[in-house]
């Protein structure tokens, strides 16, 4: 992609597309979830058929793109109805993540002029010093392990986990309804899927986790790696990747980042064309923060830490 010399028009933050009703479909994203849908049933229906390293591959994939697409949802994609789009794409696939849970979360994340702020943005993968002394020296050394890429993606699902049946245990004993009821749908939605895959297509547990959840996480992690840096200007923390094809298209064009938060309204796929228009822009205003791909962020971080533990610009309170 080249540079372009002007500016198509200013970068917007609205909340939601303008003039669509909270009932309206998007089209695209009905047509992405369906066929993400009719993968993983076909997938699963013909797991004793499949060899595995077929089966690897397409499950983690489709759990993948199936995060990516909840990712939408939180933005009104395909209905701004939070109802509707939790019927459509509500679905745990990956098991270990409330989807009411992630709304909340990731809604929280886009409040930017907190981005990376341990204290404040959920999704921050900065410690405390405080944090830090609480923990074991076994939480100490995934932690510090996780700093990697390939500590992320080998360890960050069945940290996350372990760390969502925590939460769990504490919302359900707080008896506060409020915590409780995203904890509800998780289970009805989990108890469903498990029924399908266990229950109708005899797959082992063991064998959904190991060929499905928890590759399919692994994916999703190698996008939020390096999404964000500490930075002391907001717009200069999110990333540009100009990723190939193939991972654009997994993470739904959010390699291009910076755009997303500076436009998080914008429908997944016009991402790659306003980026077009807005290249020069998006670079000068995020510091340039940009990489050519997730191979040079391999290249770079697989085996070395990209960041820093603790939140270079933040104490404890």
């Amino acid at each position: 992609m080249t540079a372009e010399t002007h500016t198509a028009e200013p970068l917007r933050s609205n909340k939601g597309e303008i003039g669509r009703h909270a009932y309206e479909a998007d089209v695209p994203t009905l047509l992405l979830a369906a066929g993400i849908y009719a993968a993983f049933f076909f997938t699963t229906w013909n797991f004793q058929s499949l060899p595995w390293w077929a089966l690897l591959p397409m499950g983690a994939c489709i759990v993948c793109l199936h995060g990516s697409l909840q990712h939408e949802a939180v933005h009104g994609y395909p209905f701004k109805s939070r109802r509707l789009n939790r019927w459509i794409v509500g679905w745990s696939l990956w098991l270990w993540i409330p989807y009411d849970l992630y709304v909340k979360t990731h809604t929280r994340h886009h409040i930017d002029q907190d981005l990376t702020d341990p204290f404040l943005d959920p999704e921050s993968n900065y410690l405390t010093e405080e944090q830090w002394a609480q923990m074991s020296g076994l939480h100490r050394a995934v932690r510090q392990m996780m700093r990697t890429l390939a500590g992320r993606m080998l360890l960050g699902p069945g940290y996350y986990t372990v760390a969502s049946i925590r939460e769990c245990a504490r919302d359900l004993a707080s008896g506060d309804r409020y915590r409780i009821v995203p904890w509800l749908w998780h289970f009805f939605t989990v108890a469903i899927i498990l029924t399908w895959v266990i229950g109708v297509c005899q797959i082992p547990f063991w064998a959904y986790v190991a060929l499905f959840a928890y590759p399919g996480t692994s994916m999703a992690l190698v996008r939020s790696y390096a999404e964000h840096r500490a930075a002391p200007d907001e717009k200069t923390r999110s990333i540009i990747c100009e990723a190939g094809a193939f991972w654009g298209f997994m993470f739904l064009y959010n390699n291009l980042h910076a755009l997303h938060h500076a436009e998080p309204a914008l429908a997944w796929y016009k991402r790659p064309g306003r980026y077009r228009q807005l290249k020069s822009q998006l670079l000068r205003e995020n510091g340039n923060y940009f990489v050519p791909g997730y191979g040079a962020i391999a290249r770079a971080y697989l085996f070395r830490p990209k960041e820093p533990i603790f939140h270079p610009f933040k104490k404890a309170n």
